[in-house]
C-alpha cells in the first residue's frame, strides 16, 4: 500500500495488463478456506503473532502462519504453509483491507486511533474493527485493560485476557531475561515463563497463550522461555558496561510512551542502590506526514518522557510533506512542552545525526532507535561507527599507557585533552593523546614510540595560527609548554639562545632587560619561538629568520641536529626543514651586539602595539586567515567584496581587519571553515583572485575542505 501509482513497476504492470493488488487482498484470498486466526489491533500485533507462533510450534501444533515482520532468529522463516487447516496471520488495518477477512478466531490486542490518512475520524477505525468481529465465526479475544475495546465490541460477548479476565494472568517474578507469569481462569496451565520484559509484552503473551488454548493447542509451560523475539522490537544491537543500544518499531505516541516507560523501569532495576540511573536517549524517525501532523502534540508528550531526543526527517512512506507533519515542526512541539529537554534535529543530514548522537551519548546511557521507517539502517550504521570508535579508543588508551611508561614523572600526558582553550581562536575538539614533555629525552622517547606505532604526531605551539577541527585531532599532540623549553640564555658574544617553547612576547621582554634590540616586531605575535620558526612568522616589516643564525631540531626518528640559517630553505610563512622536524630552539643575533637603550626599544614596541590595537581586532582569532596574494592584500580584497561583518554561526569577518575571522562567542570550527569557503567564492567572483588559507587546519588539510 505504500507503493504509489507512479512507481515504475506499477506502471509497467498496468501497461501489460497485469492485475495490481495489495498484500491484504492477496492474504485474504489465500486464507479464505482456512481456519484463520486474525491477530489485529493498534499496537503489538506483530509481537503477539510471533508469540502465538512460538507457542504453537512448541506444542507441535502444525498451524500455518504469516508474520508481519521478521523473527530476531534469522533461521526462522516469517511464513509457513501448515498442515492442519489452521493459519495464524497478522492482519493490518492501515489500508482498509481488513474488511476482506472473515476469521475463525480474532485477537484484538488493543485499539487506538491511527492511520489518519485512511481513517479520517476515530469512529471510522472503530467501525472497521467492529465489522471484523461481527464476521468472525468463532471467539473474539480483547484486552481487559483497553476501555475502547470494551466499548467497540459491546454486545458481541468477547472473551477477555488480562489480570482478571476469562484468560487471566499476572507477573509473578523476573529473571535476567524472562518474566514469570501466574495463570488463571480458563488457562489449563497455572504458570508460564516467557522471554520478554514489560507490562505491554506481558499482555501480548496472555493474548497469544489464550489464542493457543482456543485453537486446541496445549503449549508446554516453558514454551516461550526461548522466544527469539521479533526484529526491531526492543532488539538489543549492542550492550556492554558502558552503553546499551536497542531499536524498536514504535511509531505511534501510545507505543513510544509504553516503550519509554518500560525502558525506564529496566534502567532503574539494573542501577545499583545509591547510583545515578542512566539516561534514556531516544533517536526517533516519525513515520508518515499524516500521522505526525495528526498526533504531533501526543508525539511531543511521549518523547518528553526521555532524557534526550534526536530526530531524523519524517519518513514519508509514499506520502508528500504536509503542514504539521515535518520533524522541524515536531521539534518545535517538543521544545514547547519540555523547554529544558535536549532536542537535536539537523535537517537532511544523516551523518550529522549520527555524529551528534555520538557526541551526546555518555557512559550508562540506554540509546533507543525508534520508528517504522529506515531508522533501522541508521541504527546499524551508528553501532558500526561506535564499534570502530571504541576500537580506536582502546588503541589510544594502550598507546597512552605505553608512552606513560617511557617518560619521566615530570612529563604531562593525558587522554582527550581539550585543545580549544590552547588556541587563540578558542574553537575545536580534543587531542586523542596530549603530551608536554619535560625534557629532550622524554620528547625523543615519545616521538620514537609514536613513529614506530605508525600514529600521527603533531606539534602545538601557542595555537595562534591554527584551527582545531570540532571532532578533535586523531594524533599525539605535543606541546613544548614545560618550563624547560622556555630558555633565554644571552651569550658573551651578544647572541642569545632561546628555547622553542618561549613565548615571543616574553622573548621581547627579556631582550629589553638584557639591552638587546631587533626583536621588537615579534612582540605582538601571539605565538612561541617554535611556531615562529616553522611559519617564519612576521610582522611590521620583520621576519623571524631575519634574526636567526642557527636552529636546533629533532627529526621524526628522534635524531637531533643543528642547521645554520644558510642551510635552510625559508620563504613566506614557511620553513621547509621544519615541515616534519621539531624545532627545539634557536641561536638568535640581535641587531646590536652592545647593550641598547632600553627606552628606545620600549618606545618602538609601544609604537608597534598601538598600531596593532588600531588595525587588528581584539576578539579571539587565529590571526590573518589568508595569505596575501603576490602584490596584493588579502584584507583589501575581502573588504572590497563587501564581506566585513559577514557571519556564520559564531564566526564573523572582522569589521576592523577583513583578513581576520573572529569568534563572537560559541563559534565552531565548522562555522569558521564555512566562512572561509564563502570568502574565497565571493573574492573570486569580485576580483578573480583565489585566496589561499594562511592559518593551518590542525591535523587535516585545507584541500579536503575547500
Amino acid at each position: 500500500s505504500a507503493i504509489g501509482a507512479s512507481h515504475p513497476m506499477i506502471r509497467a504492470a498496468r501497461a501489460r495488463g497485469f492485475p495490481v493488488v495489495r498484500r491484504g487482498e492477496v492474504l485474504a484470498e489465500v486464507t479464505r478456506d482456512l481456519r484463520l486466526v486474525a491477530v489485529c489491533g493498534s499496537h503489538g500485533k506483530t509481537t503477539t503473532t510471533a508469540l502465538l507462533i512460538a507457542a504453537l510450534r512448541a506444542a507441535e501444533f502444525p498451524a500455518g502462519y504469516v508474520l508481519g515482520g521478521l523473527f530476531a532468529d534469522e533461521t526462522l522463516a516469517p511464513a509457513w504453509v501448515g498442515t492442519n487447516g489452521w493459519v495464524v496471520a497478522e492482519i493490518d488495518e492501515s489500508d482498509g483491507t481488513i474488511a476482506r477477512f472473515s476469521p475463525a478466531l480474532t485477537v484484538v490486542v488493543n485499539l487506538d486511533w491511527d492511520h489518519p490518512d485512511h481513517y479520517r475520524h476515530p469512529r471510522d477505525l472503530e467501525v472497521a474493527f467492529r465489522s471484523l468481529a461481527e464476521r468472525t465465526r468463532g471467539p473474539v479475544l480483547i484486552s481487559e485493560h483497553c476501555d475502547d475495546s470494551f466499548r467497540v465490541f459491546e454486545g458481541l460477548a468477547p472473551l477477555r485476557f488480562g489480570s482478571s479476565g476469562e484468560f487471566s494472568g499476572e507477573r509473578a517474578g523476573e529473571t535476567a531475561d524472562c518474566t514469570l507469569l501466574s495463570l488463571g481462569g480458563r488457562f489449563r496451565k497455572c504458570a508460564a515463563t516467557v522471554r520478554v520484559k514489560g507490562d505491554f509484552n506481558v499482555a501480548n503473551t496472555l493474548a497469544a497463550l489464550a489464542a493457543a488454548e482456543l485453537m486446541g493447542a496445549n503449549p508446554v509451560e516453558g514454551a516461550l522461555a526461548d522466544f527469539p523475539g521479533v526484529w526491531r522490537r526492543q532488539s538489543v544491537l549492542w550492550a556492554d558496561d558502558a552503553l546499551t543500544v536497542l531499536e524498536d518499531y514504535a511509531h505511534h505516541p501510545a507505543e513510544i510512551r509504553a516503550l519509554i516507560g518500560s525502558l525506564r523501569r529496566q534502567v532503574q532495576e539494573r542501577t545499583p542502590a545509591g547510583a545515578d540511573a542512566g539516561r534514556i536517549v531516544v533517536a526517533f524517525q516519525p513515520h508518515r506526514f499524516s500521522r505526525t501532523a495528526q498526533f504531533k502534540a501526543e508525539f511531543a508528550t511521549a518523547l518528553a518522557l526521555a532524557d534526550s531526543v534526536h530526530l531524523l526527517d519524517t519518513y514519508g512512506a509514499g506520502e508528500s510533506p504536509m503542514p504539521g507533519g515535518t520533524s522541524a515542526e515536531l521539534e518545535g512541539a517538543v521544545r514547547q512542552i519540555a523547554p529544558l529537554l535536549p532536542v537535536h534535529y539537523r535537517p537532511d543530514d544523516r551523518a550529522g545525526f549520527r555524529s551528534g548522537l555520538h557526541r551526546g551519548s555518555r557512559r550508562g546511557d540506554l540509546i533507543a532507535f525508534v520508528g517504522a521507517g529506515d531508522i533501522g539502517e541508521e541504527a546499524r550504521l551508528w553501532v558500526e561507527e561506535m564499534q570502530r570508535l571504541l576500537e580506536q579508543e582502546r588503541r589510544w588508551d594502550g598507546l597512552a599507557r605505553m608512552l606513560q611508561a617511557v617518560v619521566s614523572a615530570e612529563t604531562m600526558l593525558t587522554r582527550e585533552e581539550s585543545l580549544a582553550e590552547k588556541t587563540t581562536m578558542r574553537v575545536g575538539g580534543a587531542a586523542r593523546v596530549y603530551a608536554e614533555p619535560a625534557n629532550i629525552e622524554d620528547l625523543q622517547a615519545i616521538v620514537r614510540h609514536v613513529v614506530k606505532e605508525a600514529v600521527p604526531v603533531v606539534m602545538l605551539g601557542r595555537g595562534s595560527n591554527v584551527l582545531i577541527p570540532d571532532k578533535g585531532v586523531d594524533a599525539v599532540v605535543i606541546s613544548l609548554s614545560h618550563a624547560s623549553w622556555q630558555i633565554f640564555e644571552p651569550r658573551p658574544d651578544g647572541r642569545v639562545w632561546v628555547g622553542a617553547g618561549l613565548r615571543l612576547k616574553n622573548l621581547c621582554g627579556l631582550a629589553i632587560k638584557s639591552g638587546l634590540a631587533g626583536f621588537e616586531f615579534l612582540e605582538g605575535i601571539p605565538g612561541n619561538v617554535g611556531g615562529a620558526l616553522r611559519m617564519n612568522a612576521g610582522a611590521m616589516g620583520g621576519w623571524m629568520f631575519d634574526v636567526v643564525e642557527e636552529v636546533r631540531l629533532m627529526t621524526r626518528t628522534g635524531e637531533i641536529c643543528t642547521l645554520r640559517k644558510s642551510e635552510m630553505h625559508v620563504d613566506y610563512r614557511h620553513c621547509a626543514e621544519l615541515t616534519e622536524a621539531v624545532a627545539l630552539g634557536a641561536l638568535l643575533k640581535p641587531s646590536r651586539a652592545s647593550p641598547a637603550d632600553d627606552q628606545v626599544i620600549k618606545r618602538q614596541i609601544d609604537t608597534y602595539r598601538d598600531k596593532r590595537h588600531q588595525t587588528q581586532p581584539r576578539e579571539p582569532s587565529a590571526g590573518c586567515i589568508f595569505k596575501n596574494p603576490p602584490g596584493n592584500s588579502a584584507g583589501r580584497l575581502i573588504d572590497q567584496a563587501g564581506l566585513k561583518g559577514e557571519r556564520i554561526g559564531g564566526a564573523e569577518v572582522s569589521t576592523v581587519h577583513a583578513n581576520f575571522i573572529v569568534n563572537r562567542g560559541g563559534a565552531s570550527c565548522a562555522d569558521v571553515i564555512a566562512l572561509v569557503r564563502r570568502i574565497r567564492v565571493r573574492v573570486q567572483e569580485s576580483s578573480g583572485v583565489t585566496l589561499e588559507p594562511e592559518v593551518l587546519l590542525y591535523g587535516s588539510e585545507w584541500v579536503r575542505e575547500l
